[in-house]
């Protein structure tokens, strides 16, 4: 190629641009249109002689009428050295602004390195890779309040590969179906259904916009509201996680939240937002849900509205209380290091920043008895289902939400002795021996004696069969002072217990007897006249026995006491 024709050398007879006049609805510059180029392929050099190391392209182009050179090129490696006759090369350029017009120009190089002139310039507009239909504007007519209109577009791929994409128009137009939209394949489309709300009395217009793979495409639609304003206010309800104005407390850091609402011509939209920060739109309408609605720790209020075409709304709000916060918790009792045998208090003390809902005590990590549901916290521990040895005490609390904290551990040592089954021993040693009888005309009575315990006597007590009971003195040595005698038998018993709850007892009957005897002078006579040695005789007789009769001269003793019946005295 020492000398150059550029028309002769390529040959720039079918470079096709071209922009589809439906997709065309505005000029919206983005960096997605394309523009498809083909040309035939050389097969000459300048001077005649066959073309055979054709190495590459270069394809300039710019929105200036002349591309070439200087502007930005796109290098593309020829299929084959020797081109066959007629032979098309098609090339896609990609990036460019869509809606603007471009110059493109190619030139060809060899393997020396060596160009080709440019070839005329061909020009197109640069085309979105998806075409909507109808294009301009769309009219709804005239739509009464509380009524609606719809119209539907379809969106196509026109460039193959997959367009994905969405729609959006303000109120009051809404879409109802259709978008997003994701289309694979040349020819492929989707319906995109759009409605028109009216909630005033008066001409609308507003920008639909189509929007796929980086590239907008935009419309018009208008309508008519004709009737009297909608000024009325959707309702709406939370339902879930608890009734409207309702409080509630999770330990999740997000929350679904749902509810219904109604309106009298149509709730077009359901929205939410947090007072602690974050916003969002809820799926569906009449009856919605607002998913994933992030929560800071502490209280959120979420308030969610519900808007009609008229951009009237209604609220209602829940709050809710992230709780991520988990409760303290100390074994007060018993203290580490402690020897424990028998039945043992063990206690803790927990708190909560919304509440403690219980406390598990845990022997070596395994729960010790039920939880415990309210303060103060404690469990009567029987340490004999224990081995022997070290052990360690904790406890776990949660708080409403499941939050939990375990304390930290307690080592005790569980020391128990084989149980005592040995009862004490007891003797009464005054009034008499247990077991003797004995009368008194006292109406009470000390009783003493003696008691004792293969491990120790703690107490000893004391009951009247005819009433009255009470705690004697000392232990192993005892004084029951003072009991109360009730006339007649009275079965006091003496009980001695350990500390085991083993009890021995001892008794001794005691008669009260508060009834004198009764006596009488059989011989001499009243009124006898007496002299030398006269035999003085006389009858008693007791409830309980005469001990003895003591003869009486004016008052005064005569004689010795006579203990046995029949009783007399010889009387000088």
């Amino acid at each position: 190629m020492s000398s150059l024709r550029a028309r002769a050398a390529v040959d720039c007879v079918a470079l096709g641009l071209f922009l589809s006049g439906l997709l065309l609805l505005a000029a919206h510059p983005a960096s997605a249109g394309i523009l498809d180029a083909s040309w035939t392929a050389p097969t000459t050099n300048t001077d005649g002689s066959p073309l055979t190391d054709l190495a590459s392209y270069k394809i300039y182009y710019a929105p200036s009428p002349a591309p070439c050179p200087g502007s930005p090129f796109v290098s593309v490696v020829s299929p084959t050295s020797s081109p066959a006759p007629n032979q098309n090369v098609n090339l896609r350029l990609s990036g460019l602004a869509t809606g603007t017009l471009y110059y493109v120009s190619v030139s060809a190089v060899d393997t020396a390195g060596n160009q080709s002139a440019c070839s005329a310039a061909a020009s197109a507009v640069a085309r979105s890779d998806f075409a909507v239909s109808p294009s301009g504007t769309v009219n709804f007519g005239s739509v009464n309040i509380g009524s609606f209109a719809e119209q539907t577009y379809t969106v196509s791929n026109t460039a193959g590969g997959t367009v994905s994409g969405s729609v959006s128009v303000p109120l009051p137009f809404t879409i109802v179906s259709g978008s997003p939209f994701s289309l694979s394949g040349t020819g492929t489309s989707q319906a995109v259904k759009v409605r028109f709300t009216p909630a005033t009395t008066t001409t609308v217009s507003a920008t639909i916009s189509f929007t796929a793979n980086g590239g907008t495409v935009t419309g018009i639609v208008t309508g008519v509201g004709i009737g009297a304003t909608d000024t009325t206010n959707p309702t709406i309800t939370i339902t879930s996680p608890g009734p409207s104005g309702s409080a509630y407390t999770t330990g999740s850091s997000s929350l679904t939240v749902q509810g219904t609402a109604s309106d009298n011509v149509g709730v077009t939209q359901v929205t939410w937002t947090n007072s602690r920060g974050g916003s969002g739109t809820a799926t569906g309408t009449t009856s919605w849900t607002a998913s994933g609605i992030p929560l800071q720790s502490g209280a959120n209020v979420l308030t969610v509205t519900a808007r009609d075409a008229a951009g009237n709304a209604g609220t209602a709000a829940v709050t809710v209380t992230y709780d991520n916060t988990p409760p303290s918790v100390s074994i007060t009792a018993p203290g580490t290091g402690a020897t424990v045998s028998g039945t043992v208090n063990v206690t803790a003390t927990a708190s909560d920043n919304v509440g403690v809902a219980g406390v598990q005590f845990l022997l070596d990590g395994v729960a010790l008895g039920a939880e415990q549901t309210t303060a103060p916290f404690s469990f009567s521990w029987t340490t004999g289902s224990a081995a022997n040895g070290a052990h360690t005490l904790s406890a776990r609390a949660r708080d409403a939400v499941g939050n939990t904290a375990v304390a930290a551990n307690v080592a005790v040592t569980v020391s128990n002795t084989a149980p005592d089954t040995t009862k004490p021993t007891i003797a009464i040693t005054s009034p008499g021996p247990s077991g003797s009888a004995y009368t008194t005309g006292s109406s009470s009575l000390t009783v003493q004696g003696t008691a004792a315990d293969n491990v120790g006597v703690t107490q000893v007590t004391w009951t009247n069969s005819r009433g009255g009971s009470g705690t004697a003195t000392g232990t192993t040595s005892w004084t029951a002072s003072g009991i109360p005698l009730q006339s007649g038998a009275n079965v006091l018993t003496v009980t001695a217990r350990d500390a085991a709850g083993n009890a021995g007892t001892a008794a001794v009957t005691v008669t009260y007897d508060n009834t004198p005897p009764s006596v009488s002078i059989t011989a001499p006579g009243t009124g006898a006249t007496v002299s030398g040695t006269v035999n003085v005789t006389a009858t008693a007789s007791d409830n309980v026995g005469v001990a003895g009769v003591q003869f009486l001269l004016d008052g005064v003793a005569l004689g010795a006491e006579q203990t046995t019946a029949p009783f007399s005295f010889s009387w000088t």
